[in-house]
Formats: structure tokens, C-alpha cells, sequence
């Protein structure tokens, strides 16, 4: 089978590939501002079916308890998707606006290998453990614990890494055992909609088992976060819209996983190579036109190299050009929309008015008469306090601060709402690893190294999220724990 952008326009529910009960809506292309085509418009009673097929695929299949039918799948389902690779390539390209160089790693290929690794954890977790006899009160007790799979689950993805995310929740919720609602970001539909082709008609995962509901009314996605039937919902998307998902859940106390923004520092010693330094973060704020969350968007360097510091980043960020994501060597593609680029474009905005200097950057670039590009951006004259300091812009734009030492790099860096990563360079092992320990996030680079991994977990502190994704952490995000006392024999 050949996958076409005409197979996209479809949802998945309870095994079957059926149109939106509210017609279709329109996916555009960020790069060039052209429709693509159409993707299915859900309805409440799209989700309503869902998530029944969910529920009952859940409380009456076997596939809770099936752990090496579930692996089975799983890796079907990666072997499926591999074999549509390029077709899933071009799609992502132009939905996404990725660049393609990304697309052999986090934005398809690696997610897709991962399911490799959900599908192993499946087979090899300990799904049971002795704790031995005890006497508690006096009575002599034998006591398991086993791990459950919690239920229906409910997952919200954003936009920028919609195969990375996808599958960051489909792969472990499955192998663990749950059954899924998938409610995707409407900008990015076709790539999950997709994915529910595959599903339907190259696997053997049960019917209600994966249910994919693309739609631009974002009030399905908070039907999941109300309805009872939903045992956890797991969020990726931003720090506002996360309280929104968690308030909403609470009524039915469901579990919640939140994956959230982050501002993220970019912390460069005194004895680092402080051009090299500059230059890899300078690099890294451009990749995707900057929207990542776990992106270092704050540089810090040295008070007394801050001039210095600032042209040789300026240097490097005004060589990246924003330009077509469907040639190899762009780094720095379009925003996803319209109202992304105008909310950055308001931010580049705010900092001159707070003071700052827009050093490199700033526009639309003047090459571009169509898509949603903003220039590589560096801020420089600004203190922590300020605005573009201190919330998520989500564009290729970086802000450079100046530090008198090492425990100021670390206050300024947990001066954030956020906590969900960083970078430290630095020649001096003893120092890097102070400041590494006194910096209140979930992930931290170190000289370049890389965190990112589907054994890794992948997390913040603070306002960046509740919970790990990835690895085992992530995976036990959506197994509940059950105890079993029973009298002990002798």
C-alpha cells in the first residue's frame, strides 16, 4: 500500500477508518502558505465514540494482559511505518515545515525506531515482585506487587515534533497495556492521521485499541480531561494550557502526565571556549525555527566577555538563514502559522521597547514573500527580568545575559518559572558539576552531550511539567500499582 495526503482525511475509531461528522478542514503549508488538502473535522460525538471503543476495548479485550502480543504489535506497527518512510517523510516536510535533516532523527525516524524499544519493555519489565513474608499485626502475610496498566488513555500533542510526541505517549501507553485516544494539534493532523491508516490497515492491534481524532475544536481535547471514562490524560503543550488540562481533570481525579514549556539556560564558564560555546548555541535556537521546548533560549556568559560574546553568536546567527525545510542543508524553517509568527514578531517587538538590542535578525526575511519565516533573532541589552527573558517565545530567537561567576550563572538560570533544561560548558570537571547540581531542571547538558533518548527520561521541574516521558519513568507514568496480601504458607 502506498500512502497518499488524500489517505489522511479519515479518523480512527474502534478500528475503523470513518469521516468526521463535522465535513473537513484545511492543512496548510507553513512554508509556502499553500492548502495541502483536508483532514477529518471531529465532532463531540466522534470523541464520545472514541473514547467508548477505548473504554470497551479496555475493560473487555485482553490486551492489558497480553504483554507479548502487545510487543508483537508494536513492532509491527514500526515495521509498518518504516516501510512508508519517504511517503511519512514528505508529509512531515511539508506539514510540519521541518527541515528535512531532521526528519532522519526526532522529527520521524527516530520516534518511529523507538517503538522498538517500547515493544522490548513490554516483554522484559517486571510485571510482578515478591516482597517476601512479613506479619504485619501479627499475621504471617505473603506479599506481591504487580503493575497494571491504568486504563484509557487520553493524549494531547502539540505541533513542532508530532512524530517524536505521538509516539512518546502511544509507545509506552501501549506497551503497557492502556488503550489510547489521540487528540493531535490541528496544524499538524496528517501526521497522526496517518499513522491511523497504518494502524487499521497493516497491524493487528485490536479494534478501540488506538483512536485518532483530528479536529480544530480544541474543546474535544478538553472532553478527554473531563470525561470519566478516562483514566489519564497525558499533555504535551504549553505551561497555561497544561493548568487548564490539570483543573479540568481534577474533578475526576485522573491522573495527569504534563510535558510544558521551558526557558532554558545556556550557561557558559569563565574557562569554557567561550567561541565555540556561543556558536553551539547559537546553532541550537535556529533548529525548527526554534520551537522546541527543551531549546536553551538564554545564553549566559561572563560579565567581563559579554561584548565579545555577543559577536561571536551574532556571528553564527547571522549566517542561518530561514529558508525551504525541503532542502538538505536548511536548518531554520517557517513557524507552523500565521498567529505563531505574529506572537513572536510581537516579542521581538517588546524587547526593544524593554530596553534591548536586536543584534542580528529581527524580520521577516526579505527572500521570503511566502510562509511564516522570522530571521534567526539575537537580544542582547537586557536583564533577566525582562520579558523575552523570562516567558517562552517558541521562535528562532535567543536572548544573551551577562554572569559575574558561577553562582550567579546558577541564580540567574533558576531565576525561571520553568525548569526543563540546559547546558553548562566548561573545562574544569569540579565546577561544571556544582553548577550542574545547583541547576533546578530535568535535563542537562554538559560540553555538548546529548540527553535525548528513548531510554532517557525526559522531564521538568517547576512549572515545565508533572511526571517523566520517556524511558522506564516514562514508561510507568501509566501503570498503576497493585498489592496483594494473602496468608503466608510455611
Amino acid at each position: 500500500m502506498a500512502l497518499r495526503p488524500t489517505d489522511s482525511s479519515a479518523l480512527l475509531i474502534d478500528g475503523k477508518l470513518v469521516p468526521g461528522s463535522g465535513g473537513t478542514f484545511e492543512v496548510l503549508n507553513p512554508a509556502t502558505e499553500e492548502v495541502l488538502g483536508s483532514a477529518a473535522e471531529a465532532t463531540a460525538a466522534d470523541m464520545d465514540a472514541a473514547i467508548a471503543a477505548a473504554r470497551l476495548a479496555f475493560d473487555e479485550g485482553t490486551w492489558s494482559r497480553d504483554h507479548a502480543f502487545r510487543a508483537g504489535c508494536l513492532r509491527q506497527l514500526c515495521d509498518a511505518l518504516q516501510s512508508h518512510i519517504e511517503e511519512l517523510r514528505e508529509v512531515t516536510i511539508a506539514e510540519v515545515g521541518a527541515p528535512a535533516m531532521l526528519t532522519s532523527g526526532p522529527q520521524l525516524e527516530g520516534p518511529i525506531e523507538d517503538l522498538r524499544y517500547w515493544a522490548d519493555l513490554a516483554e522484559n519489565y517486571s510485571w510482578e515482585e515478591d516482597l517476601g513474608a512479613a506479619a504485619p499485626m501479627g499475621i504471617p502475610t505473603a506479599r506481591r506487587v504487580f503493575k497494571e496498566a491504568v486504563g484509557v488513555v487520553g493524549a494531547i500533542t502539540p505541533w513542532n515534533f508530532p512524530h517524536q510526541i505521538n509516539f512518546a505517549k502511544l509507545g509506552p501507553a501501549l506497551a503497557a497495556g492502556n488503550t489510547v485516544v489521540l487528540k493531535p494539534a490541528p496544524d499538524t493532523p496528517w501526521c497522526a492521521a496517518l499513522v491511523g491508516r497504518v494502524i487499521a490497515e497493516e497491524t493487528e492491534i485490536p479494534a478501540g485499541v488506538v483512536n485518532i481524532v483530528t479536529s480544530t475544536d480544541h474543546a474535544l481535547g478538553a472532553r478527554l480531561c473531563t470525561d470519566p471514562r478516562v483514566d489519564l490524560v497525558s499533555f504535551t503543550g504549553s505551561t497555561a494550557t497544561g493548568r487548564t488540562v490539570m483543573a479540568s481533570a481534577a474533578d475526576s481525579l485522573k491522573k495527569v502526565f504534563l510535558e510544558l514549556g521551558g526557558k532554558s539556560a545556556f550557561i557558559v564558564l569563565d574557562d569554557a571556549d567561550l567561541a565555540s560555546a556561543c556558536s553551539v548555541a547559537a546553532f541550537s535556537v535556529c533548529v525548527h525555527a526554534g520551537q522546541g521546548c527543551a531549546l536553551t533560549t538564554r545564553l549566559l556568559v561572563p560579565r567581563a566577555r559579554y561584548d565579545e560574546a555577543v559577536a561571536a553568536t551574532a556571528a553564527t546567527m547571522s549566517g542561518i538563514r530561514a529558508g525551504d525545510p525541503s532542502k538538505p542543508g536548511t536548518v531554520c524553517g517557517p513557524l507552523i502559522s500565521a498567529r505563531q509568527r505574529e506572537r513572536v514578531e510581537g516579542y521581538l517587538k517588546l524587547a526593544v521597547e524593554e530596553g534591548g538590542t536586536i543584534v542580528t535578525g529581527g524580520g521577516r526575511p526579505a527572500d521570503r514573500d511566502r510562509g511564516f519565516f522570522v530571521e534567526p533573532t539575537l537580544i542582547a541589552g537586557v536583564d533577566n527580568s525582562a520579558r523575552v527573558a523570562q516567558e517562552e517565545i517558541f521562535g528562532p530567537v535567543l536572548v544573551i545575559l551577562p554572569h559575574d561567576g558561577d553562582e550567579d550563572a546558577v541564580r540567574i538560570a533558576n531565576d525561571s518559572p520553568y525548569g526543563l533544561s540546559g547546558s553548562v560548558w566548561g573545562t574544569d570537571p569540579e565546577r561544571v558539576n556544582r553548577v550542574v547540581a545547583g541547576v533546578r531542571t530535568g535535563t542537562l547538558s554538559v560540553n555538548g552531550g546529548v540527553w535525548y533518548s528513548a531510554d532517557a527520561p525526559f522531564g521538568g521541574y517547576k512549572q515545565s511539567g508533572i511526571g517523566r516521558e520517556m524511558g522506564v519513568a516514562g514508561f510507568e507514568e501509566y501503570l498503576e500499582t497493585k498489592l496483594v496480601a494473602s496468608p503466608a504458607t510455611t
